[in-house]
C-alpha cells in the first residue's frame, strides 16, 4: 500500500515544492505540489488544482484546446480557427502569421 508520499508513477518518495505552473506557454504562477524525487512527476492537491483552474480562467485560456478539420479552398488546404482562438491572439483577415513544422505532427503557427 503506498502512502501519500510515494509516487503513482514510480513507487518512489515525493517532497514538498513550489513548482512554476505553464499552460500554452503562458506562466499561471507558482504553486505547492508533490514532487518524485526520481521521475519528477508533479501531483497537485485537490485545493491547488482548483486555484490553479481559477487562474487559466482569470487569464481567458480555459477551453482554448480544441480539433478543427482541414479543408480545401481551390488547390491549397486551410485550417478553420475558432472564434476563442481568434480573440485571444487578436487575429484578424489579413494578418500576416509564420507557420513551421515541429517534428512530424506539430505545426506552429507563430503571430
Amino acid at each position: 500500500m503506498r502512502d501519500e508520499n510515494t509516487c503513482w508513477e514510480c513507487g518512489k518518495k515525493m517532497r514538498e515544492k513550489r513548482v512554476e505552473y505553464s499552460l500554452y506557454g503562458v506562466k499561471i504562477g507558482n504553486f505547492p505540489a508533490k514532487v518524485c524525487e526520481t521521475c519528477k512527476e508533479e501531483y497537485f492537491s485537490e485545493e491547488i488544482s482548483r486555484r490553479i483552474t481559477n487562474a487559466v480562467k482569470k487569464k481567458g485560456l480555459w477551453g482554448l484546446q480544441t480539433t478543427t478539420k482541414i479543408g480545401q479552398a481551390g488547390t491549397t488546404l486551410d485550417i478553420r480557427l475558432p472564434k476563442k482562438i481568434i480573440q485571444f491572439l487578436n487575429l484578424e483577415k489579413g494578418k500576416e502569421v509564420k507557420l513551421y513544422p515541429e517534428g512530424k505532427n506539430k505545426l506552429v503557427i507563430s503571430v
